[in-house]
Parts: structure tokens; C-alpha cells; sequence
């Protein structure tokens, strides 16, 4: 006679043959997406760790070569604005040592100045690659510029401690200012890679300053 003890024994008997017998379900390997080939075909281009680049990447829903483009831009500044807000956090801190807070007060001031960049950055980048091909020396040239303010920041630290500390709260903001330049640098390889036909070009399209005899009257 079969108990409702041994009825229940045998029913989770069954319940794990089941689950035993069914082939597990395969998991989508990232690395073979469409996704995963677009976040790969603009970071190819960086020059030192693709890492930090195909990690920004990743979680970016397109698989358009140009918003991608557009995106590291945007995790770029985003970077900057909070490496200026780290800078801002520890300067209490340090307000009892003079030198220490005049790198501190300059590195800030060169990220802002970062910042400005990124603001005629936005205007010459434009939202279609049309207006980024013909800005295309002139975005170059501004991201250059980004990348400058940030390697510069520390050049004037001797104490290690405070460089240490420093560096650790901008560094993914320089390295990603880097990576972004890179791939503006190369944009040749990239439209190549995704069959994008445009030419780039190569003169500076920033506003320049008014003559001379515009001040004369």
C-alpha cells in the first residue's frame, strides 16, 4: 500500500527526473551581438586599453556607430563634472595646507576649463554625421584640448600622497578623455569598418576672432 508519505516521495522523484532530463537553456554569448561587434568596432581604435572604452559602451541600447560615438562623449564629460565634484569634496581636507590646495584649486580650474571645451564640443559635434564630418578637425581639435586640461592637472603635484589621491578621483575621466580623443582621431577606420561614406573634413571650422580693424574705428 502505497502511503501519502511514499506518494509524495515519489512525486519529487519525478519532479527531478524532469528537471535532470531537460537540456539547459543556452545562455547568448555578448561577445557574438551586433551589439557587441558595434561597441567593438569604435573601440578598436583607442591606442592603450580598449577596457575602459568597451565597458563604457556596453550598456549603450544601439547599435548605431554614431550614437555610440556620441555616447562616449557624453560618459566623458559626465566624468569630468564629477571628478570637478570629487576635487570640490576633498578640499576641506587639505585647507590647512597651502600647497596642497593651490593643485587642488588649479587641477579644479582646469577641469572646468574642460568643461567650456565640451560645451563648443557639443556645438561642432552636431547630431547627425553630416554636421560631425564637416566639424570633424574642428571636434578633433577641441577634444585635444579636453585631453590637455586633464593630463596637465597634476603636472605641477611633487607630493605623492596628495597626487595618489587626486589621480585616483579624476582618473577615469583622463583616461576616458584619451579614449574618446582616440576615437575621434581615427574616424577614418571606423566609418571604413561600418561602410559609413562621408569625407572628414580636415580644416578648422571653429569661430575665428574678428580682425583687427573690427576694433577700429
Amino acid at each position: 500500500m502505497i502511503t501519502p508519505i511514499k506518494l509524495a516521495f515519489l512525486f519529487f522523484l519525478s519532479l527531478t527526473a524532469t528537471v535532470t532530463a531537460a537540456p539547459a537553456a543556452k545562455r547568448r554569448n555578448y561577445l557574438f551581438t551586433p551589439h557587441a561587434k558595434a561597441v567593438a568596432g569604435v573601440c578598436t581604435v583607442v591606442l592603450t586599453n580598449t577596457s575602459l572604452c568597451c565597458k563604457t559602451l556596453k550598456h549603450v541600447p544601439t547599435d548605431d556607430p554614431i550614437e555610440l560615438i556620441r555616447a562616449l562623449a557624453v560618459a566623458t564629460e559626465s566624468s569630468v563634472k564629477r571628478s570637478v565634484t570629487f576635487l570640490s569634496e576633498i578640499k576641506p581636507k587639505h585647507k590647512s595646507d597651502a600647497t596642497a590646495a593651490a593643485v587642488i584649486n588649479s587641477c579644479e580650474k582646469n577641469l572646468k576649463y574642460a568643461l567650456e571645451d565640451f560645451a563648443e564640443f557639443w556645438k561642432a559635434t552636431g547630431k547627425d554625421v553630416a554636421t560631425l564630418a564637416y566639424n570633424y578637425f574642428t571636434c578633433k581639435k577641441t577634444l585635444m584640448s579636453i585631453m590637455g586640461y586633464h593630463w596637465t592637472c597634476l603636472d605641477d603635484t611633487d607630493d605623492k600622497n596628495l597626487l595618489k589621491e587626486v589621480e585616483t578621483g579624476i582618473s577615469v575621466g583622463k583616461n576616458l578623455s584619451s579614449n574618446t580623443f582616440d576615437v575621434f582621431n581615427d574616424l577614418k577606420t571606423i566609418f571604413k569598418t561600418f561602410g559609413i561614406k562621408v569625407k572628414l573634413n580636415e580644416e578648422d571650422t571653429s569661430p575665428r576672432p574678428p580682425p583687427l580693424s573690427d576694433y577700429y574705428y
